[in-house]
């Protein structure tokens, strides 16, 4: 609640004391002052209602554009780990391959030179 939600009801309470004071001794004046004075503050109040309602929103705005943020923190890290493994992946069956082949020219070295 605050300040003017606070004001707001008291202002309402003080109008209605006024309003019947004002009609139990026939002041129109009076009563009528003390219902515009409740009208003052119900707007008061509502007003107050408003402010902590669109805080509410813009803090609420606020933490999820933090958790999106951290999600998509997280899923660039995940992107990033997924594709570090794919080159390590790639590179070791490169290097595999490339010693097949290292293997097999070898082979076929040595046997040239038996066959010599």
């Amino acid at each position: 609640m605050n300040k003017e939600q606070i004001t707001g009801k008291f202002d309402q309470a003080a109008g209605k004391i006024k309003q019947k004071a004002g009609e139990a001794v026939g002041n129109q004046k009076l009563a009528n002052q003390g219902v515009a004075d409740q009208i003052k503050g119900a707007a008061k109040e509502t007003w107050g209602r408003v402010k902590d309602t669109a805080s509410d929103v813009r803090k609420t705005a606020e933490t999820r554009i933090e958790a999106e943020k951290d999600d998509r923190k997280l899923q660039t890290e995940d992107q990033a780990d997924n594709t570090r493994e794919r080159i390590a992946t790639a590179t070791e069956h490169l290097k595999e391959n490339i010693g097949n082949k290292l293997d097999d020219i070898q082979d076929r070295q040595r046997q040239e030179r038996e066959d010599i």
